[in-house]
């Protein structure tokens, strides 16, 4: 078997180089923190990012970004959406042309407004490249609970290569050839789900959340469609599929900031106390910046900036939202 390799050391690489590791693959991660490599060499553990984990002998942790390719078939970005152009630039000389680059982050580029798949063809244009998205708290893929996943690319051999390396009794993955809407659903959902933590944060209720859910859905598909996703797609494991587990989970980094927002604290101390990236805050801005120049109607994601960025009170942008123009449901 191929080695493969991860950039980043946080808790999705972490996990999904566990399932890697015991399906028989040698697997290494670069991670800058000298503290995560040494805790995965020597403890077998990545206690910064989650507790009690029994990480396999055949993962290996790097400094050296170098060492971390070697032989590698498969390099998966497993870092957060605002470093996906400079980690794939980093790239550059080091990998080979055959290597199929696969990105788990979430989120569109700020300034450019490109998706990932796009960002990473620009920086590493001889490589294909694969997008795995979907449903899939690392807090349960590192321990096997039962999950299920999409990958898409443009190239339909890349895909169907990377479903068959993830593919498990409990790790479920499925092919959709709908780029676009894979990545769409999978970055405006987190910009849902810090609303959603926003209202379980003032105490709202079972009826709030359902509510917002479910016009959150309709703002995916709008934009989704807009720049050129299939409609299906919204409704399967990145859309519909992601909103549910992002909204609802514990694990959900965005809903935790969100509730903390809710319960008073400003953006930065929200971040803070989460203590790890939060990509719907910069999904929120990027997305609000592109639905203006596109003229797509996103109320909530409207109501949602001004909470993080110009210091809107949670409640009263949760009555701006009620009071909104009386309107069909479907339209």
């Amino acid at each position: 078997m191929s080695n493969v390799a991860f950039l980043g050391g946080g808790s999705f690489g972490t996990a999904l180089g566990i399932l890697l590791a015991n399906k028989g693959y040698k697997v290494n991660i670069y991670d800058r923190d000298k503290n995560v490599v040494d805790d995965i060499n020597i403890n077998r553990k990545n206690d910064k990012y989650i507790k009690e984990l029994n990480i396999p002998k055949n993962v290996t942790a790097y400094n050296n970004l170098q060492e971390t390719l070697n032989n590698s078939k498969f390099v998966v970005l497993s870092v957060p959406s605002h470093v996906i152009r400079s980690v794939s630039r980093s790239l550059k000389g080091k990998v080979d042309n055959d290597a199929i680059i696969i990105s788990i982050a979430k989120g569109i580029e700020e300034g450019t407004n490109l998706r990932l798949s796009e960002v990473i063809e620009e920086e590493l244009p001889s490589n294909k490249v694969v997008i795995l998205s979907g449903p899939s708290h690392a807090e349960e893929v590192a321990f096997d609970i039962p999950t299920t996943v999409v990958v898409s690319s443009k190239d339909k051999d890349a895909e169907a290569k990377v479903q068959e390396l993830f593919i498990t009794n409990n790790f479920r993955v499925y092919t959709n050839n709908d780029l676009v809407g894979v990545e769409i659903g999978g970055a405006v959902k987190n910009i849902i789900a810090l609303a959603a933590g926003v209202c379980d944060g003032i105490g709202y209720g079972d009826n709030s959340k359902a509510a917002l859910m479910t016009r959150g859905m309709a703002e995916i598909v709008r934009i989704g469609q807009k720049l050129g996703g299939n409609p299906e797609t919204f409704l399967g494991l990145t859309g519909m599929g992601d909103l549910i587990v992002t909204c609802t989970s514990p694990h959900s980094r965005n809903r935790r900031a969100g509730f903390l927002i809710g319960k008073g604290e400003s953006t930065e101390e929200a971040i803070k106390d989460v203590g790890m990236v939060v990509e719907g805050i910069k999904a929120c801005r990027a997305f609000y910046e592109l639905k203006e120049k596109l003229g797509v109607e996103m109320p909530i994601t409207d109501v949602l900036y001004k909470i993080l960025f110009e210091n809107k009170d949670p409640k009263d942008a949760v009555v701006a939202l009620m009071e909104r123009e009386r309107k069909s449901e479907i339209y």
